[in-house]
């Protein structure tokens, strides 16, 4: 498909994203008002310990207005590799230092695209396993799930995030987590 570029008419920067609003011409020659989004790239580590998920605290999405469960996540510093970007979310959201991580490993090698039509934010996804003899501090654990087939099913009718589903589906795929 054919586009062509005619201009950019607005650039909003915020910490969080980058807003880029642009005339295109595309291929029937019309020229339209293409607006898109530049993010940091996201990743999600999903965590075992003890034979259980363990989630961080709930928190408020101001986007959707409710309390979500999430896997402990956020925005990849482009300046840290993605492993330090792991190890430093794991430390700010369920306070846990990396020696306690007994391994932490990709899901996926290359990143997702998460809406390739109007951003250009990738998706990252690491799963980590805790050492059983490590006491989790639960002041930062907001839930957990066992890894039964009853406690997955569950878990998937309460996690509503899709990146979080699509990682935690595809770590049982690959079987990296697994039923017990």
């Amino acid at each position: 498909m054919n586009r062509e570029f005619i201009s950019q008419f607005v650039e909003i920067k915020s910490p969080w994203l980058t807003l880029i609003g642009e005339k295109i011409k595309n291929s029937q020659g019309q020229i339209l008002d293409y607006w898109r989004v530049e993010k940091d790239d996201s990743l999600i580590i999903i965590i075992e310990h003890k034979n259980q998920l363990i989630f961080p605290q709930l928190i408020f999405r101001e986007g959707i207005k409710k309390v979500t469960l999430d896997f402990a996540g956020g925005r990849v510093n482009s300046s840290e590799t993605l492993e330090n970007n792991a190890l430093w979310i794991l430390k700010k959201e369920l306070n846990i230092s990396s020696q306690n991580i007994k391994t932490l490993i990709p899901i996926n090698r290359e990143g997702w695209i998460i809406n390739s039509s109007f951003s250009n934010q990738l998706l990252w996804g690491f799963y980590g396993l805790i050492d059983d003899d490590v006491s989790l501090d639960r002041n930062f654990i907001g839930a957990t799930y066992n890894l039964t087939k009853e406690d997955l099913s569950n878990l998937l009718n309460n996690l509503t995030c899709l990146q979080c589903r699509s990682l935690l589906l595809e770590s049982i795929c690959q079987g990296i987590v697994a039923t017990s």
